[in-house]
């Protein structure tokens, strides 16, 4: 998918509901949430989109943190409205082809541009100089801002190459920085 339909998308839903806040923008888009306990494993389910006749929901797990669970929500949301046609909608991380690293990038860069405005990351990374400290500082792992400075580059923004280039599947592999399982 291109980067101007994952803007346009997260633009869209910004202006049409006014919500910055995945839980409350499902709400407002009538998809059902459900914040189910699936465990804090490494390989614990972190959140996933089901869509059965005409009716979406999204499950997150609730035993990761709250802030881990707006960004899977994000997340979740941008399967909802980027891959609305997809067979593979429904437990993409069971794909049996690579295409589920396009659909997960995809929705890592609609989690990115939807949560962070571009003000709030460039204010963070001028404070901060460096990556590192923006990531801390907008509260997010330095993936999802890796994914969003590449949109602000598409967008036009000067901006230097992170020091990380984040995999599309980085939040089913999340962990801590204690190297404990994060989600």
């Amino acid at each position: 998918m291109l980067y101007a339909e994952i803007v346009k998308a997260a633009e869209k839903l910004k202006k049409r509901y006014r919500e910055s806040d995945p839980f409350l923008l499902c709400g407002a888009m009538g998809i059902k949430l459900i914040l189910q306990p699936l465990g804090t494993a490494p390989d614990a389910i972190k959140g996933f989109v089901l869509k059965s006749k005409r009716i979406i929901a999204i499950t997150v797990n609730c035993d990761i943190p709250l802030i881990m669970q707006k960004i899977i929500a994000a997340h979740e949301l941008g399967h909802a409205v980027l891959h609305k046609s997809s067979q593979m909608l429904a437990f993409h991380e069971a794909a049996l082809f690579d295409v589920s690293s396009s659909l997960e990038r995809d929705a890592n860069l609609f989690a990115a541009e939807y949560l962070l405005e571009d003000d709030r990351v460039l204010e963070a990374l001028k404070s901060g100089n460096s990556f590192f400290p923006a990531a801390a500082a907008l509260c997010v792992p330095m993936e999802l801002l890796d994914f969003k400075l590449r949109v602000m580059r598409w967008k036009g923004y000067k901006l230097a190459e992170p020091p990380i280039s984040a995999r599309s599947n980085f939040l089913r592999d999340w962990e801590d920085d204690n190297g404990e399982d994060r989600g």
